[in-house]
């Protein structure tokens, strides 16, 4: 059976964020169709991966043989994380944006499994696997909205997850999740439920839609 690589890095619990919320759908949606599979889960918030540091940035370009202790240990904790990338069937991210990107903590995890020469290069390890990322954001940054050029998020996670690991992307953008809570954003609430409403089904139709695609 397939197993499913679920990443969380919104700094909220489930019933007050809105990334956690799709990617539960998703999951939810998986696991019904595959109640033998596998789900390898990391809630970043709760349990942050390490920042990379020089003695694991260094130790991806220095023969095994030669690592110091320090070395040794840091680059053992990078290459956990890169096995549980390269033996996932499929990856699921919650990506909510932050001041225009990324949590600093799915940041992190990057870094860690960004190792040329195995996970990105010429032939990337995780090559062709497919990720459904959900990239919910308190407005809009769709294009022809006044917001567009500071949308760093989808431009950003496709260059990394899709050009240099070499991994099959797709988005679900929940958008405007702050109008229930900004007075000034109220006459976009209706937007709102409506995206949220279509991330929801997004989330369960694609889970649907890669099980069929990963069982044929």
């Amino acid at each position: 059976m397939a197993t499913l690589l679920h990443i969380d890095s919104s700094l909220f619990p489930s019933e007050a964020s809105a990334s956690r919320a799709v990617t539960e759908a998703f999951r939810r949606t998986w696991e019904e169709q595959h109640p033998g599979g596998t789900v390898v889960y990391r809630d970043l918030a709760v349990d942050p991966v390490p920042h990379i540091t020089a003695e694991s940035h260094t130790a991806g370009f220095a023969d095994p043989a030669t690592h110091s202790p320090e070395q040794a240990a840091a680059f053992a904790e990078r290459v956990k994380l890169i096995e549980e990338l390269e033996q996932a069937d499929a990856v699921l991210i919650g990506a909510p944006m932050y001041n225009y990107t990324i949590p600093s903590t799915l940041k992190a995890w990057l870094d860690n499994v960004i190792l040329f020469g195995r996970t990105a290069g010429e032939t990337p390890s995780a090559k062709g696997t497919p990720v459904t990322v959900v990239a919910s954001r308190g407005g809009s940054y769709a294009p022809g909205t006044p917001r567009e050029p500071y949308e760093y998020v989808q431009n950003y996670l496709r260059a990394v997850l899709a050009d240099a690991l070499g991994m099959d992307v797709d988005f679900i953008v929940p958008e405007l999740t702050m109008a229930p809570q900004n007075p000034a954003m109220a006459e976009l609430v209706p937007l709102y439920e409506a995206s949220r409403t279509r991330a929801l089904d997004e989330a369960t139709t694609k889970a649907k839609q890669l099980t069929e695609r990963l069982a044929a």
